[in-house]
């Protein structure tokens, strides 16, 4: 069925009223449909293609870890409570995989939790930079080498010339001191252009590398292909007091990187990476390394592709954009030796597995006699999680293993302690103040005093960090007081962010390395505010303005029949239905089209949305799944029995691989709202 185009292809504020969406950010758009050229019935196997995974370290082969962690710094007053903690997870999970003790360095303050053998030093430039000397003189062709760094990450003027005029990525050692002008370089800092002077000679020779950054501003810092309670890893110029007036050598880029490599990255180049308390254990952990850990240590044959989604779902959490990325041609390779069982060592009634291995309280676990197989002696739900144990219920019966069989719901989310921007003779927010209530724990979103009402910050509690307006504010609707506004509010942001884990939960599960829609998105002013001007493409990750429309073409590529549905979530946690609209049929065969579309609202002040493009494969003989009902949590139920149970917690959690196609496929387009000229 194909809807009619409005009047010259564009829609007026008048006519998105029509859609009842005026009191969201982003107005839908009609679908226009695009007919398939051939309309012929595809036979199709019923058994499909499982993802071919090739082992990475071949018989022979040695594994060797450079592992650094710095969380002290002597001269910058710079200091992070997690990178010490950060490495002795990953030392644990890369013993797992039978990494020897012998065969790694860690470079930190304090060696507490390491095992006997690891070899270690401190996080100086110096101490890095031999330790990395060190493992590339012993690695052979076929070896694969592991560099580990969290951190504080930034970046200085290219004073070589070789990124062609822009900036370097710097790591931050120890013993970094800022901005020095006689050198015209952040002292001690370890640049991109050293990590590949070190790692070019190593992979001509046959050797592999894997590097995993836990740091800010690291998306090309190894210039491979391609260019609340929390505490960002990352420091500014500012901070490293680089003047204004130091300014990059023009010059011409270097070639990228060749060889068999991987590289995870913790954040996208233009986000921060955070590290966070772990429960009330006291331990602190970078977000990106305690997912990747648990990935991990519970995927025995996964690629390194399917890592990457995998983390990237588990990290979704608060108002933080902290999106990981990868490169490298070994995506698609297997991760480094095999992971121990999912199964924990129970001992005298405690698993030997906590908070750090992904368990948490309310978590249901099955308990055997054996590390593998066998029949279930019971099923028990956990209490009290520490950071590396759990005690099960008294009323358990012995048992020596245990396995996690589902998760508890994820928590309502939490409020810190309000910070108050205004000066004290300002506002008087005692009703706010009561209304917010106490402090909680392991906060998802900071509460921010200003204005006279309440904004409401990303863990990190820097207010308004995309732009003036941008935090979300708690409003007060008609009849409404301030505590009925933070319950209402409380609920939306709850409901926004414990979907946008489920849904990432889901569709992470496996990765086929193909996208299943291609996107193409154009945008043009709407009609009424604004010159007009001819559509053009536009990535809205990069950027749009009030009043643009934005238009998505999407096309089914994935070789098969595919329900399709697109939500936006909007800054201030409500979820808007872009696709289908009207009750339209969203189901469409391979090769075919169609059209959505969205307007900035004129109001729209500076914010980060997102798209979320859903695609679920059709079974045959099976009724559409139209997943826009997941916009109002009243509706959850009517979506089809394989999604609601999960969103209201009532089913086996998806937490592994597996290599049976996912139930739920994913794309993500960051919409980047600006300020009004």
């Amino acid at each position: 069925m194909v809807a009619a185009d409005p009047p010259g292809g564009v829609f007026s504020k008048e006519q998105c009223d029509k859609f009842g969406h005026v009191s969201q950010r982003a107005c839908p758009i009609a679908r226009l449909g695009y007919p398939v050229a051939i309309m012929v019935q595809i036979f199709r196997s019923a058994i499909l293609a499982v993802l071919l995974v090739v082992r990475a370290v071949p018989a022979g082969a040695e594994l060797r870890a450079v592992l650094v962690g710095v969380s002290d710094y002597t001269v910058l007053d710079a200091d992070l409570q997690g990178p010490a903690n950060d490495v002795a997870l990953m030392v644990s999970v890369l013993a797992a995989r039978g990494v020897r003790a012998a065969d790694m360095v860690a470079l930190t303050s304090d060696a507490y939790a390491l095992p006997a053998g690891v070899r270690t030093a401190q996080p100086t430039r110096a101490g890095i930079l031999a330790a990395l000397a060190d493992v590339a003189a012993q690695a052979q062709p076929g070896d694969t080498v592991v560099f580990y760094f969290s951190g504080h990450g930034g970046q200085a003027p290219d004073m070589s010339g070789d990124e062609g005029g822009g900036y370097d990525e710097i790591f931050l050692p120890s013993d970094a001191a800022g901005w020095k002008g006689d050198i015209a370089a952040v002292e001690n800092a370890i640049l991109d252009d050293e990590l590949q002077a070190w790692a070019r000679p190593m992979l001509a020779r046959g050797v592999k590398l894997v590097g995993l950054i836990d740091a800010c501003h690291s998306d090309t810092g190894f210039r491979g292909i391609g260019a609340g309670g929390g505490t960002a890893r990352g420091l500014s110029a500012q901070d490293m007091g680089i003047p204004d007036t130091a300014a990059s050598v023009r010059g011409v880029a270097t070639d990228p990187l060749q060889g068999d490599f991987v590289f995870l990255y913790s954040s996208q180049s233009d986000q921060r990476s955070f590290e966070y308390p772990v429960g009330d254990t006291g331990l602190w952990q970078g977000e990106f390394t305690l997912r990747l850990s648990q990935v991990l240590a519970r995927s025995p044959d996964a690629a390194w592709a399917q890592v990457l989604t995998a983390t990237a779902a588990a990290m979704v959490q608060g108002a933080a954009p902290q999106a990981p990325d990868g490169e490298g041609p070994m995506l698609q390779t297997a991760v480094f030796g095999p992971a121990q069982p999912m199964r924990f060592a129970v001992t005298a009634g405690v698993v030997q597995a906590g908070l750090l291995q992904g368990l948490n309280p309310g978590d249901q676990l099955a308990l055997y006699a054996e590390a593998a197989g066998g029949t279930a002696l019971a099923e028990v739900t956990l209490d009290k999680v520490a950071a590396r144990s759990a005690a099960l219920p008294a009323t358990a019966p012995a048992a020596a293993w245990a396995e996690l069989v589902a998760p508890a719901p994820p928590p309502p989310v939490a409020f810190a302690a309000p910070i108050r921007a205004d000066p004290q003779d300002g506002f008087d927010y005692a009703v706010w103040q009561q209304a917010l209530g106490p402090a909680q724990p392991n906060a998802d979103l900071v509460p921010i005093l200003v204005d006279g009402g309440v904004a409401l910050a990303g863990p990190d509690g820097q207010l308004d960090r995309d732009g003036a307006g941008s935090s979300p504010r708690i409003t007060l609707l008609a009849g409404e007081d301030a505590a009925a506004a933070v319950a209402r509010v409380r609920a939306q942001a709850s409901y926004s962010l414990r979907l946008r884990r489920l849904l990432a939960s889901v569709a992470g599960r496996s990765l086929t390395g193909t996208a299943a829609l291609q996107l193409d998105w154009q945008r043009r002013p709407a009609p009424d505010c604004g010159a007009a001007r001819q559509a053009e493409p536009v990535d809205p990750a990069q950027g749009v303005a009030p009043c643009d429309q934005l238009w998505l073409r999407f096309t089914n590529v994935s070789g098969q029949d595919l329900d399709v549905s697109a939500l936006y979530f909007n800054a201030d946690f409500s979820v808007t239905p872009l696709w289908p609209t009207r009750g339209l049929s969203n189901r469409l065969a391979p090769g075919e089209a169609a059209r959505a579309g969205l307007r900035i609202n004129p109001e729209s002040g500076t914010a980060l949305e997102e798209v979320l493009m859903l695609a679920v494969p059709v079974v045959a003989g099976a009724a559409r799944v139209d997943l826009t009902p997941l916009a109002e949590p009243v509706q959850t139920r009517g979506i089809g029995d394989w999604f609601s149970a999960r969103l209201s917690g009532d089913a086996e959690a998806v937490r592994e691989f597996s290599a049976k196609p996912a139930p739920l496929r994913m794309m993500r387009q960051i919409v980047r709202v600006m300020p009004a000229k």
